[in-house]
């Protein structure tokens, strides 16, 4: 699927997510049984499992200490095999990478973890980001069966069967860790929206730290 396909797609699913009937193929699990919840959003308390992944270069990586750091990040569930949901929400972050420019690679972070680690491995991650990524600052993730299981108990995204998987982004600051949980097809703009409002917090909390150390300086 090639990315201007996808990002028709996203367009029409964006419009018509309320009533989007999407194609479930059984065992090869082609696609998510029944049409994804409408957009919404929950405050989440997400755990990082300190086990080794593997980006699509193959290189080894932990994904709180070397990508999520301190930086805002944006980080979506996705496999390769799934031919609907899937791409919808690949092509979304594609969308908000392009709208963040040169602040992703910098001080905010996008991250997708394949779901289907058996089937997903880094070469074939490094294909499938060809379609949605523009630039760089966004990791492609895959690992051992036990160590995407425990990333992702820990982040709210486990499901034993990937057919029931549900279509989620997660956005949240490193640093502070407020992170929110945005099912369904998400607008892109209210992703940067809320990376906008976790920068704007970073700089009012340092411009208060600065004016009370200044008062109580003699």
């Amino acid at each position: 699927m090639n990315a201007k396909h996808c990002f028709r797609l996203l367009a029409l699913s964006l419009a018509l997510a309320s009533n989007l009937a999407l194609a479930h193929a059984g065992h090869d699990h082609q696609g998510h049984a029944g049409p994804p919840p409408m957009a919404q959003q929950e405050k989440a308390s997400v755990r990082f499992a300190d086990v080794p992944l593997l980006n699509q270069d193959g290189m080894p990586v932990r994904l709180e200490h070397d990508l999520v750091g301190e930086r805002l990040v944006i980080m979506g569930f996705i496999y390769t095999s799934c031919t609907t949901v899937c791409p919808v929400v690949s092509s979304i972050m594609g969308k908000v990478q392009q709208q963040l420019g040169g602040r992703v690679g910098e001080e905010i972070q996008l991250v997708s973890i394949s779901v289907d680690p058996q089937r997903d491995d880094a070469k074939r991650l490094q294909s499938y980001a060809k379609a949605f990524q523009h630039g760089p600052g966004w990791s492609w993730l895959t690992g051992s069966q036990y160590a995407v299981t425990e990333t992702l108990k820990g982040l709210g995204s486990f499901s034993a069967d990937l057919s029931q998987h549900p279509p989620l982004i997660l956005v949240g600051d490193g640093r502070t860790g407020h992170w929110t949980r945005y099912y369904g097809f998400t607008d892109p703009a209210v992703l940067v929206e809320e990376i906008n409002r976790l920068s704007a917090r970073r700089v009012h909390a340092k411009s208060t730290a600065i004016a009370e150390r200044s008062e109580v300086q003699p």
